[in-house]
């Protein structure tokens, strides 16, 4: 199975009723509990990667050499799009694209409506012309990941949504409409009425960035109205980070990494699968 973009996959997710998982990736051990999740679950999978964790790896050449090996390695027979997630700026995601990604996200929220549309429809072309999937935000969501900090959320506006759409020809878009990145700090408090019109204005599937800490009403609630991939990368940091004390904690002359690692690895497996079967896209692929 070759990396493949997620326009199709997203497409059908809207059209059955079902939402894709956007997992991050941030080194080897966490690319193949995500894969061996999907695979396991029959479910097409979306891998996601910030700019930081492209550094981490080593490049975002390094990525798709580590993601199409282990695809080969695996036997993975499911849908896979690697993810430019929250690209910044125009040159990155060409730089993520030419590297051989199958899909990116332009993150040019902070900017001006007007500057949001013209650094979107430039990354558009590109990536058309390419054969890549693009993701576009408007609104602000919250809290942090990675290199991406944002001050309080604001709701993306149903009218500009269409605007842009229109305007830069993108494959799916996410709209600001109350989750965070990181952690909650009390109950989410998700626009279900805006993400409705949002999803009837422009005919797209919907992204929900944050997904971690989400109720799972309201995940169920949100793909009932137009919500198609929904990103989660806290929980599996949290549950890695956890299996990982627990052995050191109960073995203080460990020292082989992968005596940590693997247990590690097998607890974002047994989250992203659970991850799968909330989202319903499992006997998707």
């Amino acid at each position: 199975m070759a990396l493949e973009s997620m326009k199709d996959m997203l497409n059908k997710a809207l059209k059955e009723g079902y939402a894709v998982g956007q997992f991050n990736i941030n080194n080897l051990e966490w690319t193949q509990a995500i894969l061996a999740a999907a695979q396991e679950e029959k479910s097409p999978v979306i891998l996601g990667v910030s700019e930081g964790a492209a550094r981490h790896f080593g490049g975002f050449k390094v990525v798709t050499a580590i993601v199409s090996s282990l695809i080969d390695e695996m036997k993975i027979t499911v849908p896979v799009a690697t993810h430019l997630d929250h690209g910044s700026s125009f040159d990155k995601c060409k730089e993520a694209i030419d590297a051989g990604f199958t899909s990116v996200m332009i993150d040019a929220s902070h900017h001006s409506f007007e500057e949001n549309v013209a650094i979107t429809k430039s990354v558009v072309e590109y990536a058309h012309s390419k054969g890549v999937s693009v993701e576009a935000e408007l609104g602000t969501v919250g809290g942090q990941e990675d290199d991406v900090i944002a001050e309080g959320v604001i709701y993306a506006d149903p009218q500009e949504c269409f605007e842009l759409v229109k305007l830069t020809g993108i494959d799916c878009l996410a709209p600001a409409l109350g989750s965070v990145h990181g952690p909650y700090k009390g109950e989410p408090n998700l626009g279900f009425k805006e993400m409705e019109e949002i999803c009837k204005t422009i005919s797209l599937p919907l992204v929900l960035h944050g997904g971690t800490g989400i109720p799972t009403e309201h995940i169920k609630k949100s793909i009932s109205l137009g919500t198609s991939k929904i990103n989660v990368n806290t929980e599996n940091q949290i549950e890695f980070t956890k299996a990982v004390r627990e052995v050191l904690s109960k073995d203080l002359e460990a020292y082989d990494p992968r005596k940590f690692l693997v247990p590690g690895r097998e607890a974002i497996k047994a989250t992203v699968a659970g991850k799968i079967r909330e989202f319903g896209s499992s006997n998707k692929a």
